[in-house]
C-alpha cells in the first residue's frame, strides 16, 4: 500500500467516523478540514500530481463513497456521479492505482442488487437523465463480467425502446415533460445508447440504432439552433404549450451555458463509439465545429471563461460559471486531440483551461482542490415552475465542487496531459 493510499484511507475512516461528510455536504464551499492524523503527516492531496489526479483525489476525499458524489445523502441512481467516474476510469488507466478502480467498482456494488435491479431506478418514469450512469456499468461489465451488471444494462436499454418521442423521433427529456427536447438529454442518453450498441448489438439492429443516435443530433440542430448566434437554446417544446416556450417556435428563451456544455460533451463522447465508417460521423464533426465557433465568440477575452447565460455577459447578476467553462474546454481540446477540429482551436481551449485554474480553482492547506462558482442545478417547468428567464438562471444556487464541473475538469485535464 502506497503512503498516499494509507493517508487517504486514514482520512476516509476519520470522515466516516465523525459524520463530517454530512455536515460538509450542507455547506456552500464544501471544503473539508483535514483530520488530525492527516495534518500531522502532510497533505491529503499531494501538490506534485497532475491536475486530473489531484481533483479526483479531492473528490474521493470529499465523498469517501462514490455514491456520495455530488452531495447525495443516500445511495440513489442519478447522473452526476457517472461523470466523475468516467474520468476516474481514465485516471486509473493512466496510473494503475487500485484505489481508483475500487472507487468506481463500489458504485456498481452499491447501486445494483444481485438480481440486477437498480436502487431507486424506475423505468416507467422514462427519465433520460437516468441512462447516463449506465456508462459506469458498461465499464464494470467489461472488466468484471458480473451477471447483475448485464441485467441492469438490459433494463436501461429497454428504457430507450419505450422512451416517448416527438413526431420527428427526438426523445422527450422525461415522461413528465411531454413533447420537450432538452440539450441535456443528448449527453444523458446518447453516449450510453451508442456504447451499448457497440458492445451488444450487431447487424441491421446495430445500424438502425446508430442511425437513430445520429438523427437525435440532426433533429436538435434543426430545431434548437439559433442561426444568428450559432448557439443552441436550452430546450424546445414541440407542442408550444409550455409557459417558457415561444408561441411561434416552441423554443426556451435563453442560452444556458451548461445546456450547451452537455451538448458539446455528447458529441465528442458519442464519436468514441460510433463506427468509423458511419456516414453520420461527418455530420456530428461538422456540428462540433459550428458549436466551437459559436462558443469561442462568447468566451470572455480577458479571463477565457464563459458566463452562466452565454450571450449576456454584462447583464446584472451574470457570472463566469465553472461547469459550462469546463465542458467547453473538454469538448474543444478532446476534438483537437481526436482530429475533429484543427489544431488552431487548442488556443481557445487552453485559454479557458488556464482561466479555470486561475479564477475558479482554490487549494486548501491540506492540498484538497476546490472548483468554485458552479451552478448547482437549472431546468424548465416542474414545481415550482421554472420559466427559463434570465433572472431564473442567474438566481439558481451557486456552489463549489459540483460533480457536473469537477468531472469535466478532470476530463479536460486528462486531454491536456496527453
Amino acid at each position: 500500500m502506497s503512503f498516499m493510499n494509507s493517508k487517504l484511507k486514514i482520512y476516509t475512516f476519520a470522515i466516516l467516523s465523525s459524520g463530517m461528510f454530512l455536515a460538509s455536504a450542507q455547506t456552500k464551499t464544501t471544503a473539508v478540514k483535514p483530520s488530525t492524523e492527516t495534518s500531522k503527516s502532510g497533505k491529503v492531496v499531494p501538490t506534485n500530481l497532475k491536475w486530473s489526479e489531484r481533483m479526483l483525489l479531492s473528490e474521493m476525499n470529499r465523498f469517501p463513497e462514490s455514491w456520495m458524489l455530488d452531495f447525495s445523502k443516500s445511495p440513489k441512481w442519478t447522473y452526476p456521479a457517472a461523470i466523475v467516474l468516467d474520468a476516474a476510469e481514465q485516471v486509473y488507466a493512466n496510473t494503475g492505482k487500485k484505489e481508483y478502480y475500487d472507487y468506481i467498482s463500489s458504485f456498481g456494488d452499491k447501486l445494483v442488487k444481485e438480481d440486477g435491479t437498480i436502487v431507486s431506478y424506475e423505468l416507467e418514469k422514462y427519465n433520460i437523465d437516468l441512462l447516463n450512469s449506465g456508462n459506469v456499468l458498461l465499464y464494470l461489465y467489461e472488466k468484471e463480467k458480473k451477471e447483475k451488471y448485464l441485467k441492469a444494462l438490459q433494463t436501461l436499454r429497454l428504457q430507450i425502446d419505450g422512451q416517448p418521442r416527438t413526431n420527428e423521433g427526438s426523445f422527450w427529456h422525461k415522461k413528465i415533460y411531454p413533447n420537450q427536447v432538452w440539450l441535456d438529454g443528448l449527453y444523458m442518453g446518447m453516449p450510453f445508447y451508442t456504447h451499448y450498441t457497440k458492445d451488444f448489438t450487431t447487424g441491421a439492429d446495430a445500424t438502425k440504432a446508430y442511425d437513430d443516435v445520429v438523427m437525435q443530433f440532426d433533429s436538435v440542430q434543426k430545431n434548437l439552433l439559433d442561426k444568428k448566434t450559432g448557439l443552441l437554446y436550452h430546450a424546445w417544446d414541440e407542442s408550444k404549450e409550455q409557459a417558457w416556450a415561444d408561441k411561434q417556435t416552441g423554443l426556451s428563451p435563453n442560452f444556458w451555458g451548461r445546456a450547451m456544455g452537455w451538448y458539446g460533451m455528447a458529441m465528442v463522447d458519442v464519436l468514441d463509439h460510433l463506427p468509423k465508417d458511419h456516414p453520420g460521423r461527418a455530420s456530428i464533426i461538422s456540428y462540433i465545429k459550428s458549436f466551437s465557433d459559436a462558443v469561442i465568440k462568447y468566451q470572455d477575452k480577458k479571463s477565457g471563461l464563459w458566463y452562466q447565460v452565454l450571450d449576456k455577459p454584462l447583464a446584472n447578476g451574470n457570472y463566469e460559471e465553472a461547469t459550462a467553462s469546463a465542458m467547453f474546454v473538454y469538448t474543444m481540446i478532446k476534438s483537437v486531440n481526436k482530429g475533429y477540429l484543427p489544431k488552431s482551436y487548442k488556443a481557445a481551449a487552453k485559454k479557458g483551461y488556464d482561466g479555470i485554474i486561475k479564477d475558479l480553482i482554490t487549494v486548501d492547506e491540506n492540498g484538497v482542490v476546490n472548483l468554485n462558482k458552479c451552478c448547482a442545478v437549472a431546468g424548465l417547468g416542474g414545481k415550482p415552475y421554472r420559466d427559463g428567464s434570465y433572472e431564473y438562471y442567474v438566481n439558481e444556487q451557486i456552489r463549489s465542487n459540483d460533480a457536473k464541473g469537477t468531472g469535466p475538469f478532470i476530463l479536460a485535464s486528462l486531454e491536456f496531459e496527453k
